[in-house]
């Protein structure tokens, strides 16, 4: 390439760019210095006053989830953007806009990611994958299913962010027996956002899979007066979770579909490959045991009284501190860690927190579920499921749930709806963010692959979206009363 050409490929104007950013920027100050909004009235008939801070979290909202979309400024720097701002226009203080981007869950990220560099570098990650291949052989939609099988499996017995972080690298040496190069193709696309939305389907099934589930369980309990156990939450979700796991499946075998139908003679270079590497290593042994070990505490922790006190983070983040203490890893490897995914991940904190403290969020929540509170029981439902699910791409699961059970409790009486079913059509939704990378660490994660652009997980979450809203209407309607779920009130 000439001089002459890379001066004039510096020189263009990426206008699409410069248009989202300017938009991004217009809907902040817009909605930041636009009059006093209307105040949202509950049923009883409450009003919730939408205050300047909350407007103004608000604004933040809309910018960021802009700016994430269509990317343009780095995700990671976008989420800085999203801090700083709260700072500048007096919508939080300096102390709570940036603390929330070193919560625990954001140090449980790059936990989690650690753990995936452990079995890249150790060659854990190599030998699993040349495991799988030879399982499920050459054919590309075998290797879909068995991976996302595989991914929404693990998420029965530990969380969806570690299992995603475990399966990245995985996913990773996959794709290098697939393709010559790491150019983007819509298997790499495929494999990587598959595995970021069958780790959701998958952990809404037990309570390991995510906290989401036994947070809105507890909040559900007081509410109600009435606890849903371990093995009642399983046996509502299973077919729910597992029916959009296949779906998923049959989702991207029809909108990325691999280029090569088989790949030939991959199973046969697996066993090569895998007869290559020798007996398993010292290293692979060490590493091993300690994810393990963290794995089987975290998941014994909600039944041993002496570990519940215990945050997650902290226990997984002793695998971090054993791997530099055993020289498995060294600083080099400390200074390649996706820094830009974790900021992604602290913007999506701050953002989710600025929304619920500064009650913009409980004041969305109720304007939209009181649109509803005269409609049909069915229309009703659905309407909490699509709020839970639009809002959990923004902010928590746990918060998106938390703002919307309340305000539909109260509603659902009038309507003769169960309580039960509200509970666990907003837990299937939660579990599920398909349009933005912020939604869940798994999707985070993913977007490290390379393989895909903010503006793809979005334009492939849409239809996903919709396909989960049809199951959650069909499990609501048809599957949930069979299984003995009340609906009605009678």
């Amino acid at each position: 390439m000439t001089t002459q050409s890379i001066t004039l490929q510096d020189k263009t104007i990426d206008w699409k760019r410069i248009l989202f950013l300017l938009i991004g920027l217009a809907l902040f100050f817009i909605v930041n210095f636009s009059p006093a909004w209307p105040d949202a009235i509950d049923p009883t008939g409450k009003h919730f006053v939408l205050s300047k801070e909350a407007k103004g979290a608000l604004a933040v909202f809309l910018l960021g989830g802009t700016w994430w979309v269509f990317e343009v400024v780095p995700i990671g720097i976008t989420s800085l953007t999203i801090g700083v701002l709260q700072v500048l226009f007096l919508i939080r203080s300096a102390n709570s806009a940036f603390k929330d981007f070193m919560t625990p869950s954001v140090l449980f990220i790059f936990a989690s990611l650690v753990i995936g560099m452990v079995f890249t570098k150790t060659g854990l990650t190599r030998r699993l994958a040349y495991r799988m291949l030879i399982i499920v052989g050459e054919k590309t939609s075998m290797i879909y299913l068995g991976c996302f099988v595989v991914t929404a499996a693990l998420t029965h017995i530990m969380a969806h962010t570690a299992v995603a972080a475990t399966m990245y690298p995985l996913l990773v040496t996959i794709y290098q027996m697939y393709a010559d190069d790491d150019k983007p193709t819509n298997f790499g696309k495929g494999l990587f956002i598959g595995m970021a939305f069958v780790a959701g389907a998958g952990s809404i099934i037990t309570l390991l899979g995510a906290a989401r589930g036994a947070v809105a369980i507890g909040f559900y309990k007081d509410i109600i007066g009435r606890d849903i156990s371990f093995f009642e939450l399983a046996y509502y979700m299973f077919p729910i979770g597992w029916g959009m796991v296949f779906i998923l499946w049959g989702f991207f075998m029809v909108f990325l579909k691999p280029e090569k139908k088989t790949v030939p003679g991959l199973r046969e270079k697996a066993k090569t490959l895998s007869q290559a590497m020798g007996k398993i290593t010292k290293n692979e042994i060490i590493a091993f045991v300690i994810i393990f070990s963290c794995i089987l505490v975290m998941a014994l922790r909600p039944y041993v009284p002496f570990l519940k006190p215990i945050d997650k983070t902290a226990i997984i983040l002793i695998s971090t501190i054993l791997f530099f203490v055993l020289r498995i890893l060294d600083i080099s490897d400390l200074e390649t860690v996706p820094w830009n995914i974790i900021l992604l991940f602290g913007g999506a904190m701050s953002i989710g927190f600025c929304l619920w403290e500064t009650g913009a969020a409980e004041w969305l929540a109720i304007n939209w579920l009181s649109m509803f509170k005269e409609s049909n029981w069915f229309v009703f439902v659905m309407s909490i499921a699509f709020f839970v699910m639009i809002m959990t791409n923004f902010i928590m699961n746990v918060a998106a749930i938390a703002i919307s059970l309340p305000v539909a409790l109260v509603i659902a009486p009038y309507l003769g709806v169960a309580p039960e079913v509200i509970l666990f059509a907003a837990l299937v939704t939660a579990g599920m963010p398909f349009l933005l990378l912020v939604g869940a660490a798994p999707n985070a994660i993913a977007y490290d692959s390379g393989q895909f652009t903010t503006g793809e997980f979005f334009k492939y979450g849409i239809p996903a979206s919709i396909l989960l809203m049809i199951v959650v209407a069909i499990a609501v309607y048809f599957i949930w009363p069979l299984m003995g779920m009340p609906i009605l009130i009678k």
